[in-house]
Protein backbone atom coordinates (compact mmCIF):
# COMPACT_ATOMS: atom_id res chain seq x y z
CA UNK A 1 0.00 0.00 0.00
CA UNK A 2 1.14 3.20 -1.27
CA UNK A 3 1.05 5.82 1.67
CA UNK A 4 0.35 9.61 0.56
CA UNK A 5 2.89 12.38 1.50
CA UNK A 6 1.73 15.93 2.03
CA UNK A 7 4.02 18.63 0.52
CA UNK A 8 6.09 20.25 2.60
CA UNK A 9 5.07 24.10 2.49
CA UNK A 10 8.64 26.06 2.43
CA UNK A 11 9.20 29.44 4.29
CA UNK A 12 10.67 32.18 1.74
CA UNK A 13 14.20 32.38 2.43
CA UNK A 14 13.87 35.99 3.94
CA UNK A 15 11.05 35.12 6.65
CA UNK A 16 13.45 32.10 7.97
CA UNK A 17 14.34 31.50 11.18
CA UNK A 18 18.35 31.92 11.20
CA UNK A 19 19.62 28.81 11.92
CA UNK A 20 20.83 28.71 15.87
CA UNK A 21 18.54 31.87 16.61
CA UNK A 22 16.53 32.27 18.94
CA UNK A 23 12.77 31.94 18.70
CA UNK A 24 10.64 34.84 18.52
CA UNK A 25 8.27 35.31 21.24
CA UNK A 26 4.88 35.12 20.75
CA UNK A 27 2.90 38.98 20.57
CA UNK A 28 0.29 40.21 23.01
CA UNK A 29 -2.34 39.23 21.09
CA UNK A 30 -1.51 35.41 21.64
CA UNK A 31 -2.28 35.69 25.04
CA UNK A 32 -5.52 33.69 26.44
CA UNK A 33 -7.43 35.16 28.93
CA UNK A 34 -10.23 34.02 31.39
CA UNK A 35 -11.19 36.83 32.53
CA UNK A 36 -10.67 40.59 33.34
CA UNK A 37 -11.89 42.47 36.48
CA UNK A 38 -12.23 46.28 35.59
CA UNK A 39 -11.30 47.79 38.95
CA UNK A 40 -9.48 46.51 42.06
CA UNK A 41 -8.60 48.16 45.08
CA UNK A 42 -6.99 44.94 46.68
CA UNK A 43 -5.48 42.97 44.39
CA UNK A 44 -1.77 45.53 44.15
CA UNK A 45 -1.39 47.11 47.61
CA UNK A 46 -2.26 50.89 47.26
CA UNK A 47 -3.46 50.98 43.79
CA UNK A 48 -6.33 51.17 41.84
CA UNK A 49 -5.91 48.37 39.54
CA UNK A 50 -7.50 46.25 36.81
CA UNK A 51 -6.76 42.41 36.84
CA UNK A 52 -5.90 40.28 33.63
CA UNK A 53 -6.61 36.50 34.44
CA UNK A 54 -4.82 33.87 32.85
CA UNK A 55 -5.75 30.64 31.13
CA UNK A 56 -3.75 27.70 31.95
CA UNK A 57 -1.82 26.52 34.85
CA UNK A 58 0.46 23.50 35.41
CA UNK A 59 -0.94 22.76 39.20
CA UNK A 60 -4.03 21.39 40.44
CA UNK A 61 -4.18 22.89 43.77
CA UNK A 62 -6.81 21.18 45.87
CA UNK A 63 -7.93 24.43 47.25
CA UNK A 64 -7.85 26.31 43.83
CA UNK A 65 -11.52 28.42 43.39
CA UNK A 66 -10.17 29.46 39.75
CA UNK A 67 -10.97 26.04 38.55
CA UNK A 68 -12.22 26.97 34.88
CA UNK A 69 -8.81 28.65 33.96
CA UNK A 70 -6.75 25.62 34.88
CA UNK A 71 -7.07 24.12 31.34
CA UNK A 72 -4.20 25.87 29.22
CA UNK A 73 -6.16 24.61 25.94
CA UNK A 74 -9.31 26.82 26.28
CA UNK A 75 -10.38 29.06 24.30
CA UNK A 76 -10.07 32.55 25.62
CA UNK A 77 -12.51 34.53 26.29
CA UNK A 78 -11.61 38.09 25.42
CA UNK A 79 -8.80 38.71 22.76
CA UNK A 80 -6.14 41.09 23.93
CA UNK A 81 -6.97 44.12 21.69
CA UNK A 82 -9.81 44.23 23.59
CA UNK A 83 -8.13 44.80 27.00
CA UNK A 84 -5.89 47.11 25.12
CA UNK A 85 -8.46 49.34 23.33
CA UNK A 86 -10.15 48.92 27.44
CA UNK A 87 -7.38 50.30 29.01
CA UNK A 88 -6.33 53.18 26.66
CA UNK A 89 -9.85 54.59 27.77
CA UNK A 90 -8.57 53.76 31.34
CA UNK A 91 -5.29 55.74 31.50
CA UNK A 92 -5.17 58.29 33.79
CA UNK A 93 -8.19 56.08 36.06
CA UNK A 94 -6.22 53.03 36.98
CA UNK A 95 -2.97 52.81 38.25
CA UNK A 96 -1.87 49.46 37.34
CA UNK A 97 -2.34 46.22 35.36
CA UNK A 98 -2.06 42.85 37.66
CA UNK A 99 -1.50 39.80 35.95
CA UNK A 100 -3.22 36.87 37.22
CA UNK A 101 -4.30 33.71 36.57
CA UNK A 102 -4.26 30.41 36.44
CA UNK A 103 -0.54 30.72 36.22
CA UNK A 104 0.32 33.82 33.62
CA UNK A 105 3.98 32.93 33.61
CA UNK A 106 2.93 29.75 31.72
CA UNK A 107 2.35 31.94 28.90
CA UNK A 108 5.25 32.55 26.36
CA UNK A 109 3.22 36.22 25.22
CA UNK A 110 2.84 37.54 29.02
CA UNK A 111 5.99 39.41 28.42
CA UNK A 112 4.96 41.65 25.42
CA UNK A 113 1.45 42.41 27.38
CA UNK A 114 3.39 43.79 29.82
CA UNK A 115 5.74 45.68 27.46
CA UNK A 116 2.20 46.98 26.39
CA UNK A 117 0.82 48.03 29.44
CA UNK A 118 4.14 49.62 30.85
CA UNK A 119 3.89 51.65 27.54
CA UNK A 120 0.72 52.93 28.25
CA UNK A 121 2.00 54.31 31.63
CA UNK A 122 0.80 51.90 33.91
CA UNK A 123 2.41 49.93 36.86
CA UNK A 124 2.55 45.96 35.99
CA UNK A 125 1.40 43.56 38.59
CA UNK A 126 2.09 39.95 39.06
CA UNK A 127 0.25 37.25 40.85
CA UNK A 128 1.91 33.69 40.53
CA UNK A 129 2.82 30.72 41.96
CA UNK A 130 6.39 30.39 40.94
CA UNK A 131 5.83 27.41 38.76
CA UNK A 132 8.84 28.96 36.36
CA UNK A 133 11.35 30.28 37.99
CA UNK A 134 13.45 30.95 34.89
CA UNK A 135 10.93 32.39 32.87
CA UNK A 136 10.19 34.76 36.22
CA UNK A 137 13.79 36.19 36.45
CA UNK A 138 13.38 37.05 32.62
CA UNK A 139 10.34 39.21 33.53
CA UNK A 140 11.85 41.02 36.16
CA UNK A 141 12.50 44.49 34.52
CA UNK A 142 8.69 44.63 33.45
CA UNK A 143 7.21 43.71 36.94
CA UNK A 144 6.32 46.31 39.63
CA UNK A 145 5.21 44.42 42.62
CA UNK A 146 4.35 40.57 42.83
CA UNK A 147 1.89 38.92 44.78
CA UNK A 148 3.35 35.04 45.50
CA UNK A 149 1.96 32.07 47.06
CA UNK A 150 4.12 30.16 48.83
CA UNK A 151 1.77 27.19 49.80
CA UNK A 152 3.83 25.01 52.20
CA UNK A 153 7.56 24.16 52.83
CA UNK A 154 8.83 22.78 50.10
CA UNK A 155 8.76 19.34 50.19
CA UNK A 156 4.94 19.35 51.21
CA UNK A 157 4.18 21.01 47.78
CA UNK A 158 3.09 17.87 45.93
CA UNK A 159 0.15 16.93 48.49
CA UNK A 160 -1.52 19.98 48.01
CA UNK A 161 -0.75 20.83 43.93
CA UNK A 162 -0.35 16.64 43.04
CA UNK A 163 2.73 18.03 40.74
CA UNK A 164 6.57 16.39 42.27
CA UNK A 165 9.25 18.96 42.70
CA UNK A 166 6.55 21.80 42.29
CA UNK A 167 7.78 23.40 46.08
CA UNK A 168 11.32 23.66 44.76
CA UNK A 169 10.04 25.52 41.99
CA UNK A 170 7.86 27.57 44.02
CA UNK A 171 11.06 28.08 46.35
CA UNK A 172 13.49 29.14 43.57
CA UNK A 173 11.09 31.66 42.25
CA UNK A 174 11.27 33.55 46.26
CA UNK A 175 14.14 33.22 46.11
CA UNK A 176 14.60 35.10 42.26
CA UNK A 177 12.10 37.48 43.95
CA UNK A 178 14.46 38.11 47.34
CA UNK A 179 17.54 38.61 45.74
CA UNK A 180 16.09 41.20 43.05
CA UNK A 181 14.52 43.28 45.69
CA UNK A 182 11.07 43.33 43.91
CA UNK A 183 8.49 44.31 46.37
CA UNK A 184 6.41 41.84 46.84
CA UNK A 185 3.78 39.97 49.11
CA UNK A 186 3.71 36.22 50.32
CA UNK A 187 0.78 34.66 50.47
CA UNK A 188 -0.06 30.94 52.23
CA UNK A 189 -3.55 30.10 51.94
CA UNK A 190 -3.83 27.48 55.13
CA UNK A 191 -4.98 23.56 54.21
CA UNK A 192 -8.24 23.35 56.87
CA UNK A 193 -6.38 20.67 58.80
CA UNK A 194 -2.99 22.57 59.37
CA UNK A 195 -2.16 22.81 62.85
CA UNK A 196 -0.88 25.95 64.70
CA UNK A 197 2.66 24.88 65.07
CA UNK A 198 2.72 23.62 61.65
CA UNK A 199 1.52 27.14 59.95
CA UNK A 200 4.10 28.51 62.41
CA UNK A 201 6.94 26.51 60.80
CA UNK A 202 6.00 27.66 57.54
CA UNK A 203 6.11 31.49 59.00
CA UNK A 204 9.18 31.13 60.52
CA UNK A 205 10.47 29.72 57.99
CA UNK A 206 9.89 32.34 54.97
CA UNK A 207 11.10 35.16 57.91
CA UNK A 208 14.49 33.30 57.85
CA UNK A 209 14.53 33.57 54.09
CA UNK A 210 14.06 37.42 54.72
CA UNK A 211 10.11 37.55 53.87
CA UNK A 212 8.61 40.77 55.20
CA UNK A 213 5.30 40.86 53.70
CA UNK A 214 3.36 37.90 54.49
CA UNK A 215 -0.54 37.51 53.79
CA UNK A 216 -1.80 34.05 55.20
CA UNK A 217 -5.68 33.38 53.88
CA UNK A 218 -8.29 31.08 54.93
CA UNK A 219 -9.43 27.93 52.64
CA UNK A 220 -12.50 28.42 51.19
CA UNK A 221 -13.31 24.37 50.88
CA UNK A 222 -17.06 25.28 49.57
CA UNK A 223 -15.34 26.34 46.26
CA UNK A 224 -11.99 24.34 46.06
CA UNK A 225 -11.28 22.13 43.01
CA UNK A 226 -11.21 18.88 45.27
CA UNK A 227 -14.79 18.67 46.31
CA UNK A 228 -13.44 15.89 49.39
CA UNK A 229 -11.23 19.07 50.81
CA UNK A 230 -12.47 19.13 54.30
CA UNK A 231 -14.03 22.39 56.65
CA UNK A 232 -11.61 24.52 58.31
CA UNK A 233 -10.92 22.68 61.90
CA UNK A 234 -10.27 25.79 63.50
CA UNK A 235 -11.07 29.72 63.52
CA UNK A 236 -7.68 31.83 62.07
CA UNK A 237 -7.47 33.55 65.49
CA UNK A 238 -6.50 30.09 67.37
CA UNK A 239 -4.56 29.03 64.40
CA UNK A 240 -2.31 32.26 64.21
CA UNK A 241 -1.16 31.25 68.19
CA UNK A 242 2.42 30.38 67.74
CA UNK A 243 3.55 32.64 64.48
CA UNK A 244 6.07 35.81 65.81
CA UNK A 245 4.45 38.11 64.08
CA UNK A 246 7.04 40.61 64.58
CA UNK A 247 9.24 39.20 62.64
CA UNK A 248 7.67 40.14 59.48
CA UNK A 249 7.05 44.18 58.84
CA UNK A 250 3.78 43.21 57.44
CA UNK A 251 1.85 40.40 58.75
CA UNK A 252 -1.95 39.97 57.16
CA UNK A 253 -4.59 37.09 58.34
CA UNK A 254 -7.73 37.23 55.47
CA UNK A 255 -11.01 35.13 56.03
CA UNK A 256 -11.98 33.33 58.94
Amino acid sequence: MTQSVRPTQTTPAAHRQPQGAPARAPDADNLRIGGLTRLTTIDYPGELAAVVFCQGCPWRCRYCHNTDLLDARAEARIPWPDIRAFLQQRIGLLDAVVFSGGEPTAQGALSAAMREVRALGFKVGLHTGGAYPERLRALLPLIDWVGLDIKALPDEYPAITGVPGSGQRAWESLDVLLTAQVPMEVRTTLMPDWTPERIATLAHALADAGVKEYCVQACDSSRAWDERLGANVMLMSERMGWVERERFATFIVRGE
